[in-house]
């Protein structure tokens, strides 16, 4: 019965493509059904069709959002039941154009940009919105939009997904987002979520090559902030210290603010981030390999002895015995502290 009407459903959409009313209505019944679990393998299958709808009738601000507004019900209802969705590049396409279409509608933007948020975790999908050009589009709304917290979490995650991806991406056009993504950090450095979000963003742009030597202090600082504001996300802890990591790669300048920083030495940050997170072994990882890091600089090498980062290690080796991963990083660091 169930399969009957959503059969009838499609027909009717595909019947009266060119009218607007006849796609809102059947978009608004189909809405109808979105909390009921069985329906969902039915909803699936009419991504394509609501995403078509919406390309056909990109003037309608009402499909746009009652559109969008059922793409992100029947995308979370999926998630919440741990069924994978692979939505092909006519989705995506659909999405830019209401974007490229409607760049000054907020409360349209913020629900595109959560779908897009959303269908970037997955690698083909991120492949085609890079194909599309969608990143100058996501700066663009950073920019008109940087107040609103929403926008900045759903633009700052695609952006680490699309930066993160191993596909060629435009340099020049990845570069153009480091300012932007600064500025949603220091925006909402007391959001966590918009917070932890910007810092994976600048991480994935750090491991790309996009940062300049004049961004190094600056964004060295600023990462640091986020960790004194949002200590107790592990997430964010976790990708701040990926990226400062990578930073530290590149030159000796963040490793001198990490320990010279006017707000407090940064080696404190380590340690209460240790403190919180003693239980969380990808954190630690990462607090060895950032530690290892610094340590390639003598100004630290004494800076860390004087700290007694000897003991906060030698604790982490006796906590993680069978995780060889931290113990290779943690015995790299304690011989280096030796010498």
């Amino acid at each position: 019965m169930v399969r009957r009407i959503f059969l009838v459903y499609v027909e009717f959409m595909q019947a009266f493509w060119e009218v607007e009313e006849a796609q809102d209505k059947a978009i608004q019944l189909l809405a109808s059904f979105v909390r009921d679990k069985s329906a969902l393998p039915y909803l699936l299958t009419f991504t394509e069709l609501i995403a078509f709808a919406m390309k056909t009738h990109v003037d309608s601000l009402k499909l746009q959002v009652d559109g969008c507004s059922l793409l992100l019900e029947i995308l979370s209802q999926a998630l919440e039941q741990d069924v994978v969705v692979a939505l092909d590049e006519n989705v995506t396409s659909s999405l830019l154009e209401t974007v490229r279409k409607h760049s000054e509608n907020e409360e349209l933007l913020s629900l595109v940009c959560t779908l897009l948020m959303m269908i970037s975790a997955s690698e083909v999908a991120a492949e085609n919105l890079r194909k599309a050009g969608a990143i100058p589009d996501l700066l663009s709304i950073l920019r008109s939009f940087l107040h609103n917290e929403q926008i900045c979490l759903s633009c700052c995650g695609v952006l680490w997904s699309l930066a993160a991806s191993e596909n060629n991406v435009d340099q020049a056009v990845l570069k153009s987002a480091v300012p932007v993504t600064f500025a949603v950090l220091q925006e909402h450095l007391q959001n966590g979520e918009v917070a932890e979000s910007a810092c994976s963003a600048l991480w994935a742009l750090s491991l790309q090559g996009c940062l300049s030597e004049n961004d190094y202090e600056p964004i060295t600082a600023l990462l640091l902030d986020a960790l004194r504001m949002n200590p107790e996300r592990p997430v964010l802890v976790k990708n701040t210290f990926l990226a400062l990591a990578s930073l530290l790669r590149l030159s000796e300048i963040p490793a001198l603010r990490f320990i010279m920083d006017p707000k407090g030495n940064g080696i404190n940050l380590i340690k209460y981030a240790y403190h919180l997170h003693f239980d969380h072994p990808e954190v630690v990882e990462n607090i060895c390999m950032l530690i290892n890091e610094m340590l390639q600089y003598d100004e630290v090498v004494l800076d860390m002895r004087f700290q007694k980062m000897e003991e906060l290690l030698s604790e982490i080796k006796s906590s993680f015995p069978s995780r060889m991963e931290i113990m290779t990083l943690v015995d790299a660091a304690l011989l280096k502290l030796q010498e």
